[in-house]
């Protein structure tokens, strides 16, 4: 237990420039907070304890704002920045060293049985608001934009943005003439509705000095 705490607090120490020390980190964290109420109503949930599994993450909800199913799979080295909305759903599987922002969901998209709730690889960044709706995988080092809805699967070394969130660079090539940085930004990327805007208008005055031409004719 002391072991995985000494983890997560280095963990948290090497990704976030504010925090200043681990006794800061154990006492004003909430994601760290929220991480080891999970594994407490996870040890519940899977020893068929459900009632108290949810007690325990209701609880730990209200102090953190932070939802995450007791049902959830969650890796080594999750780091959950602020937190503040973040959910997690029952079956969300979550790979090694991934990072959420506030206001992430991993969520579903309806009612149905089974496997609801996406997959993320190891290495993925899910920006400030996103929501990742539905049971498909999320591949290794993914980033996903702030804001953006991924309603779809991402291969792995992907940045995606949008909503509904496309792929915009893949294993290091751009596929859209944008530069993204390598690091952790979730701000550095294009926005493909005003992209898409600015496609069309040139489309249209490419079209009104064609009519212009004909005019003159």
């Amino acid at each position: 237990m002391f072991k995985q705490l000494k983890e997560d607090i280095a963990v948290i120490k090497e990704r976030d420039p504010a925090a200043r020390s681990a006794f800061e980190i154990l006492l004003t964290y909430s994601g760290l907070h929220a991480i080891h109420s999970y594994r407490l109503s996870n040890w519940f949930y899977r020893h068929k304890m459900f009632t108290i599994a949810r007690i325990i993450s209701q609880f730990s909800r209200f102090c953190t704002g932070i939802e995450i199913h007791p049902g959830a799979t969650i890796g080594k080295g999750l780091f959950i920045d602020h937190g503040m909305g973040v959910v997690i759903g029952e079956t969300t599987i979550i790979g090694d060293n991934c990072l959420l922002y506030q206001g992430v969901t991993l969520g579903g998209t309806g009612k149905d049985k089974g496997k609801r709730h996406p997959t993320l690889g190891n290495n993925v960044l899910v920006g400030a608001g996103a929501k990742v709706l539905g049971p498909f995988k999320v591949g290794d080092n993914v980033k996903i934009a702030a804001n953006a809805v991924v309603l779809n699967e991402i291969p792995d070394d992907c940045t995606a943005v949008g909503v509904p969130a496309r792929v915009v660079r893949r294993k290091g090539e751009k596929l859209e003439e944008i530069k993204v940085t390598q690091e952790i930004d979730q701000i550095h990327i294009p926005d493909p509705v005003s992209q898409e805007l600015c496609r069309m208008n040139l489309e249209i005055e490419r079209l009104r000095k064609k009519l212009d031409e004909l005019d003159v004719k």
